[in-house]
């Protein structure tokens, strides 16, 4: 099943598709799939998916060899790796280290196609999606 596919099957259960990721944790490979709802994701939500998803992927597995299928919120604090991702978190505190390995801590202000506006200690600054190696939301506590 690609993206495609699981986004529309998603939003029949009113939900929408973040990310997906592919993580091997204590030995065990592990398909992800995190989800978006205005007003938040659930646990009932979760539980959804996870019924829906999982008779699908035992006939066309999303990857190879043994693998479990967790259904979750991305969380407060969130991967950013779509520019959609950033569009969606305007307003929010981000960590993102660039390609060069320079890093910068900012609020997103704005996003106009690859280019995404923060605003850091250091002023307003404008950053180009393709020279972002890694970015997350964060929470200042």
């Amino acid at each position: 099943m690609n993206l495609e596919e699981l986004e529309k099957l998603l939003q029949g259960c009113g939900v929408a598709l973040y990310d997906t990721e592919i993580a091997n944790e204590n030995g065990r490979q592990i398909y992800r799939v995190y989800i978006t709802k205005s007003g938040g994701v659930s646990l009932d939500d979760c539980e959804v998916v996870s019924k829906l998803l999982s008779p699908i992927y035992d006939v066309m597995p999303p990857v190879s060899g043994d693998w479990v299928l967790e259904v979750s919120s991305p969380g407060l604090e969130r991967k950013l790796s779509k520019i959609d991702h950033f569009a969606k978190s305007i307003g929010e505190m981000a960590k993102i280290t660039l390609n060069d390995k320079s890093q910068i801590i900012g609020k997103i202000t704005s996003v106009n196609g690859d280019d995404i506006a923060l605003s850091s200690d250091e002023g307003s600054l404008s950053l180009n999606f393709n020279d972002i190696k890694k970015a997350k939301t964060f929470i200042q506590w």
